[in-house]
C-alpha cells in the first residue's frame, strides 16, 4: 500500500502501526497529492491511504483523479475536527473512498494505538472491495430541494434502510430517486461513527428531494421525510397514542456496531407490520438480516443490492441467505422497486 500523508512524523507512524498488523506492506509515503498521484503510476500500489487535507493537490482532488483514472481501495485520514472536515470525508465516501480512519489529536504511537482496530478494518475491508463496481455507481449531481412539507400527520408506511462500507455513496444513488410526493417516511442506519452522520445527513439533503435530518429521540415520524440514525446511537420506533416516533439510545453495540439496523428492522415490523419495505445496502457482516427476517414474518416487502453494484456484498448476500428477499438489484434500481413493494402493501401512490 501507499501512504499520502504531509505530515512525515505521521506518516512514519502510521506505516509502523499498519507493517505491524502483519499481512500489509508500506511501499512508499507521499508527501502531497502530487508525488502521490506520481507513485500511484509508478508503483502501483493496492491500496492508498490519503489524506484529506494537505496543501497544493489535496485529497479530495487526488481521490476525484483515483477512482476515474485508476481506481482501487482508498482509505481517507480524516482530521474530522470541522463541520468543513467532516463534509469533506463525506465528499470522499460518495466519491468513492471505501472507508476513513479519524486523525487521533496527537501523532504518536501511542496516540494512535487507539486506532488500530479502526484502520486493520478499513484494511480489510480495502481487500474484499469491489472496485468494478464502482463506475456502475451513478455520480450525484446537487439538486433542488421541494418546499418541505406541512404534514401534520404521522406516517403510516415506512422505508427502513441497512447500509455500512460503501454505504454512503450507496444512499448518494438511493435517498435522491425516491419522489417528492412520497407518502411514507424513510430510516436509515449507516455504520458511521459519531460527528459524522449529521454532515451524511446535510449531504443527501443537498441531494434530495425529501427532506433529510439526523434524528433526535422523540422525534414524531412524518411521511416525505428521511430520518438518519445518529452515529453512536441506536434507532428503533415507538408507537404512542399521537403515533410513531423515533426511540434513541447508547446501550450495548450489536454486531460490533452502534447504531445497528437489526434493532431498527424488529421496531419497524412490530410498528409498522406488512405496511413496511427493508432494504439492505452494501457492507460488511451480518447486520441486517435477522430485522429483514422479523420485517419478512409479518408481511413487510425485502430489497437487496445486488453483488454488481455492491462495494462490498457481505450484509446482502447474508440477508439474503437468511431472510431472502422480493428483489435483488442494482443500486440504481432500490428506490424504485422498494417504492412498488410499498404501493402493493399499503395502497400508496405517488
Amino acid at each position: 500500500m501507499l501512504i499520502v500523508e504531509d505530515n512525515a512524523l505521521l506518516g512514519a507512524v502510521l506505516r509502523d502501526l499498519v507493517e505491524s498488523l502483519g499481512d500489509f506492506e508500506v511501499v512508499a509515503i507521499a508527501r502531497d497529492g502530487e508525488e502521490g498521484l506520481r507513485l500511484v503510476h509508478e508503483l502501483d500500489p493496492d491500496i492508498v491511504t490519503l489524506d484529506i487535507e494537505m496543501p497544493g493537490m489535496d485529497g479530495i482532488a487526488v481521490l476525484g483523479y483515483l477512482m476515474s483514472e485508476l481506481p482501487r481501495p482508498v482509505v481517507m485520514i480524516s482530521a474530522a475536527s470541522t463541520k468543513g472536515s467532516v463534509d469533506l470525508t463525506i465528499r470522499a465516501l460518495e466519491l468513492g473512498a471505501v472507508d476513513f480512519v479519524r486523525k487521533p489529536q496527537g501523532h504518536s504511537a501511542a496516540d494512535w494505538e487507539g486506532s488500530r482496530r479502526q484502520i486493520e478494518n478499513a484494511l480489510r475491508a480495502s481487500v474484499m472491495m469491489n472496485v468494478r463496481g464502482m463506475g456502475m455507481l451513478a455520480r450525484p449531481r446537487l439538486r433542488t430541494p421541494a418546499p418541505p412539507r406541512l404534514a401534520p400527520k404521522r406516517a403510516t408506511a415506512v422505508i427502513a434502510i441497512a447500509a455500512s462500507t460503501g454505504g454512503p455513496r450507496a444512499l448518494a444513488d438511493v435517498v435522491p430517486a425516491f419522489p417528492a410526493s412520497l407518502d411514507a417516511a424513510i430510516l436509515i442506519v449507516q455504520h458511521m461513527p459519531p460527528g459524522f452522520t449529521s454532515g451524511l445527513a446535510r449531504r443527501l439533503d443537498q441531494l434530495s428531494r425529501l427532506s433529510v435530518s439526523e434524528a433526535t429521540h422523540g422525534t414524531a415520524i412524518h411521511p416525505g421525510h428521511v430520518y438518519l440514525a445518529p452515529g453512536g446511537q441506536h434507532m428503533t420506533v415507538t408507537r404512542s397514542p399521537e403515533g410513531p416516533a423515533i426511540a434513541l439510545d447508547a446501550s450495548a453495540a450489536l454486531h460490533g456496531v452502534r447504531p445497528a439496523a437489526d434493532y431498527l428492522f424488529m421496531s419497524v415490523a412490530k410498528c409498522f407490520g406488512a405496511r413496511s419495505v427493508g432494504v439492505v445496502l452494501t457492507g460488511m457482516g451480518r447486520d441486517g438480516s435477522a430485522g429483514l427476517r422479523a420485517m419478512r414474518a409479518v408481511g413487510a416487502g425485502a430489497v437487496v443490492q445486488d453483488r454488481a453494484t455492491s462495494v462490498i456484498y457481505g450484509m446482502p448476500q447474508q440477508a439474503l441467505a437468511e431472510a431472502g428477499a422480493d428483489h435483488e438489484v442494482p443500486v440504481g434500481q432500490i428506490a424504485r422497486v422498494a417504492t412498488m413493494l410499498l404501493d402493493e402493501r399499503s395502497g400508496w401512490r405517488a
